[in-house]
């Protein structure tokens, strides 16, 4: 009975780890347990592609309510396999109102955004890519970040 539990175990494991681009997997996540971001701390993964792909990207972010912005501010690039910039764009996102009051509902002690970044990101040629983000606020460490990830809805 242990050896079944064990090989049910080591299955889901490895289903749940796999990020080969299914729809709904975390591609790329990190979360901040001091609720600090520094401005060049990358937050990166390697996905290797054995056949061509298109993505349908969303950044999903949660922030600590000490976060004192309005707005968000990330680099999303994705390098080939020999660390060339294959695409590369800016997103600037606004989370609160004109009057400071959030644009989403305090939930569990968070502010939760989900923010479409590339719905036909397409890469056609099989290989080893990396999909990053950068922080691009001007203020370091970013303070009440709690949580960042990549998600493919395809």
């Amino acid at each position: 009975m242990k050896k079944i539990l064990l090989v049910i175990g080591v299955i889901l494991l490895g289903l749940s780890s796999c990020h080969s681009g299914k729809k709904g997997n975390a591609l790329l996540s990190r979360s901040f347990p001091t609720y600090n971001w520094e401005r060049f701390d990358f937050v990166k993964t390697e996905i290797d592609l054995k056949k061509p792909t298109t993505y349908n990207l969303v950044l999903n972010v949660a922030f600590d309510p000490s976060y004192t912005q309005n707005y968000f501010s990330v680099v999303f690039t994705v390098f080939d396999e020999n660390e060339h910039p294959f695409r590369t764009k800016g997103y600037k996102f606004t989370l609160k109102e004109k009057d400071g009051s959030w644009k989403s509902t305090l939930t569990d002690g968070s502010y939760h955004y989900s923010f479409p970044i590339n719905s036909e990101l397409s890469i056609n040629e099989p290989g080893k890519y990396t999909f990053q983000l950068e922080n691009r606020m001007p203020i370091t460490p970013l303070t009440g970040i709690q949580s960042i990830e990549i998600i493919n809805l395809n």
